[in-house]
């Protein structure tokens, strides 16, 4: 975004690249952000507020896991960097409104660190990564109770706005640090017959009487969602990321429908006029053909 500011060209001159200093780099981006707020800045910088900005955390955020799966580390590089941009550039926003600048937040993660690592940094002795995250709920819920907040639930400082799988995993994972979980794997399977079963007799039901009622709706959806949350928690035992997997799952799907499409494409085939048996039968070929 241009402005036209001579000063700002020369700004931009010094070669980064022959900084090694983290220190002085950091110092640089703050520099920047600052420039780019200021009445010489950038006109669209200067527009932004918290809530016009905010989305943009999400995204960035969804682009480095995406960089992660990739295993693109160069682009990973560059998604990190864009995510430090947004801190950097909420904190220069909060400065300019007097509320806290920069160095408070750097100060308050180094302050929780500290403070929820005593087997680090103070005398206390853990023997297991569970004792560690038991005691970092405990540390969390004293430091709720000490801000006076209204509620001391461990659930309480959960992003309401995560993606549900996630929110259900991160409720699961920390009523298991607090003892409440299943002894094995075992009563997770019987949990998610259990909940298929109760399913399938609200869908027997509605069937009969009406899918529309709001009613049966509203008991097919409770009774779906406690599917979905076992779900959830079998691969939480199974030591796997249930976002992950769905969405190998999707990448799945869309290749093999994309090779089902092509495949018609090729032999002179129009996809969707074809029956569904011979849909099902692309669909067998598309799964014979290693794509991922």
């Amino acid at each position: 975004m241009e402005t036209g500011n001579n000063d700002n060209k020369k700004f931009h001159e010094k070669d980064i690249y022959d900084m090694h200093d983290s220190g002085e780099l950091f110092l640089e981006l703050v520099s920047i952000m600052q420039r780019l707020r200021s009445e010489n800045g950038c006109i669209w910088d200067r527009e932004q507020t918290h809530q016009s900005i905010k989305k943009n955390l999400i995204e960035e955020s969804y682009e480095a896991l995406e960089a992660i799966e990739d295993k693109d580390y160069r682009g990973l590089k560059e998604e990190l960097g864009d995510i430090l941009l947004q801190v950097v550039f909420h904190s220069r926003i909060a400065e300019e409104e007097n509320n806290f600048n920069i160095n408070d937040v750097i100060k308050e993660i180094i302050s929780k660190l500290i403070r929820r690592h005593p087997h680090v940094f103070g005398d206390k002795t853990v023997e297991s990564s569970r004792e560690v995250l038991t005691n970092w709920e405990s540390i969390k819920k004293a430091e709720r109770k000490g801000k006076n907040k209204e509620s001391l639930s461990i659930f309480s400082n959960i992003p309401k706005i995560l993606p549900s799988l996630h929110y259900a995993y991160e409720i699961q994972n920390r009523a298991a640090r607090l003892g409440f979980d299943w002894d094995s794997i075992d009563g997770v399977f019987e949990k998610i017959n259990e909940e298929i079963s109760e399913l399938w007799k609200v869908f027997s039901s509605a069937k009969r009487e009406n899918l529309d009622n709001t009613n049966k709706k509203s008991e097919l959806m409770e009774e779906t969602g406690d599917l979905l949350f076992s779900i959830v928690n079998l691969t939480r035992h199974l030591k796997l990321d249930s976002e992950e997997c769905l969405r190998y799952t999707c990448k799945k799907f869309i290749q093999r429908f994309d090779y089902m499409e092509k495949y018609c494409q090729g032999n002179g085939l129009d996809f969707a006029s074809l029956s569904l048996p011979e849909k099902e039968k692309l669909w067998e070929i598309a799964k014979s053909q290693y794509l991922l």
